[in-house]
């Protein structure tokens, strides 16, 4: 079985929610070729080709922020299928984790990438933000739906 072709568009993301404080982790990523201008998101990343989806969440979260999960405490929250990446070679699936059980503190463990990383409002990111992670976020808050699309146009049925 070829596994790197199964996992190879799949991304993911972890909503940190402190729900004392009512914030969750975000980073405000820098202007890349994609993303004209920095942007707020919330961390996360690729799947490694063979790599499970929770575990894929739980590394993304500990390279970008520095807070450890153990991918146990990860719970599928919403899955958004985009129509084109990041990189402009087509679409790709994002899972979205959330999680109120963290270890560590949050830093920007990626300044290369990242201009820096905060406990922000956990209603909404600041502006601006990518799309999809505002779109997350949203399902996240209201309780679904569990699954959206970005980037498709409508198809009458």
């Amino acid at each position: 079985m070829n596994t790197s072709v199964m996992n190879s568009r799949n991304a993911v993301c972890v909503i940190v929610h402190d729900k004392d404080a009512d914030t969750i982790a975000a980073v405000l990523y820098a202007a890349r070729n994609w993303s004209p201008q920095p942007a707020w998101t919330l961390p996360g990343g690729k799947a490694e080709p063979g790599e499970a989806l929770d575990e894929a969440a739980a590394r993304e979260l500990k390279e970008e922020t520095g807070l450890l999960v153990n991918p146990a405490d990860l719970a599928l929250v919403h899955v958004i299928h985009v129509e084109q990446g990041w990189d402009q070679a087509g679409q790709f699936i994002l899972f979205v984790f959330a999680t109120n059980t963290w270890t560590g503190e949050l830093t920007n463990t990626e300044p290369d990438k990242h201009l820096t990383a905060e406990w922000v409002a956990a209603n909404r990111l600041p502006a601006p933000s990518f799309p999809t992670t505002t779109q997350a976020l949203a399902a996240y808050r209201d309780g679904g739906p569990f699954f959206s699309r970005y980037g498709w146009s409508s198809t009458a049925t």
